[in-house]
Parts: C-alpha cells; sequence; structure tokens
C-alpha cells in the first residue's frame, strides 16, 4: 500500500500531536509513504512555528529539522498538476496547498492504478474532496 501524507498528517510524525500515533501505525503498515514536494516547506513552516510559538526549545527545534531533512530522502515525493489543483480549490472550496496535495495523490493513483493509495490529512474540508475524488482516506 501507498499511503500519502499531506503535510497535517507529515508534521505528526515529527511532533506529537494528537492522532500522531496513529499516524506512526499507518506509516509502519505502509509500503510506501508519498507526499508531494510542497510538504517540505509546509513541514519546515509547521515546526518553525512551534518554534516560534514555545512549543518547541531551540534545540528541539534543530533536531527536528535535521531528522526531517535526513529522512526526506525516505518520502517518494511526487510534483502535481496545477491547472487540477485550481480545479480543485474551484469544485471544493479547499485552501491551494490542500488542492496541491490532492492533486499529487491523484497523480500517484493514475500513475499506479492497480495499487492500494490511502490518503492521510486530519482537515476535514481536504478529507471530503478527496473522498469525492474517490481516494481512500484514512481517518483516526
Amino acid at each position: 500500500m501507498i499511503l500519502y501524507l499531506d503535510t497535517s498528517s507529515l508534521v505528526k510524525l515529527y511532533i506529537e500531536e494528537a492522532h500522531s500515533t496513529k499516524v506512526r501505525e499507518w506509516v509502519e503498515d505502509a509500503e510506501i509513504i508519498a507526499t508531494c514536494r510542497v510538504a517540505y516547506p509546509e513541514t519546515v513552516s509547521a515546526l518553525n512555528r512551534r518554534f516560534r510559538s514555545g512549543d518547541l526549545s531551540k534545540s528541539e527545534y534543530k533536531l527536528l529539522i535535521a531528522r526531517f531533512s535526513k529522512e526526506w530522502s525516505d518520502f517518494a515525493v511526487t510534483d502535481f498538476d496545477e491547472l487540477e489543483a485550481g480545479r480543485f480549490v474551484e469544485k471544493y472550496g479547499i485552501r491551494g496547498f490542500d488542492a496541491v496535495h490532492l492533486s499529487s495523490a491523484k497523480l500517484i493513483k493514475a500513475f499506479q492504478n492497480d495499487i492500494s493509495l490511502s490518503f492521510s490529512s486530519f482537515d476535514n474540508k481536504l478529507n471530503s474532496a478527496a473522498s469525492a475524488e474517490r481516494l481512500i482516506v484514512l481517518t483516526a
């Protein structure tokens, strides 16, 4: 199975949040962990926000950034179709980067139609759009 993680799910691998344990279990069960290339700056931004808000010390932040940067090459990093992402914004009223993640997951599914792909996000609107696009959505 390919497990697609949007940024809200990816961050849970690095910071203990609600449902982090569940995401880690899904990762353990997956053969391939995929995400879009935009998840790298998005995840760095999420970690940086946690540091600036005082949730992470400077040393914790640096360790997490180093770990994430090192592990980035372990992910199947995909591109997206910007025109399709734009259509998803209009069709479902989702945010731009959410539409990018949905487009990225759909590209994987189109390329590997005969394999199982599960989609993980902790954004309800994005999950609804992914379901409408006939993706298997994992929920905690």
